[in-house]
């Protein structure tokens, strides 16, 4: 996502785009995006900078770490960043903050439920679905 330095009124403007989540590559082994990301930017430039007040949102699938079933988390994030003007600068890309708030805000640990029994070490079985009839030793 890119903006000319040229194009920003002196009153601000404001850009509303669906970003691939494949052209920030966001996908790891247990979160994914089936969906384009919403990216409000609200841009507004000062003598020597451009301020830009952002609003994600998407829809993540998470892997639980214990079950290994997937679950659809909403996403819902704001941040803001000022980008100082070089004068040879004619625009600004903000693809990498875009990907780099995003990649901050993946859970840490991944679970479908705080109480996820997760599954049985020897046979697999999901222990949220009922006992299994492994002794685990």
């Amino acid at each position: 996502m890119k903006i000319s330095i040229l194009n920003i009124p002196p009153e601000g403007v404001v850009i509303k785009e669906l970003v691939p989540a494949k052209s920030l590559d966001l996908d790891t082994d247990l979160v994914s995006f089936d969906t384009p990301l919403m990216v409000t930017a609200e841009v507004s430039r000062i003598t020597n900078a451009v301020s830009v007040n952002f609003n994600l949102s998407a829809t993540m699938n998470i892997t639980c770490s214990r079950c290994l079933l997937q679950k659809q988390v909403e996403l819902d994030r704001s941040f803001r960043v000022d980008y100082p003007l070089d004068k040879h600068e004619t625009e600004i890309d903000f693809s990498s903050d875009i990907r780099e708030e995003l990649i901050l805000s993946y859970p840490i640990k991944t679970l479908c439920s705080s109480d996820c029994r997760g599954i049985c070490l020897k046979c697999g079985k999901n222990l949220n679905e009922g006992g299994c009839n492994c002794a685990i030793t």
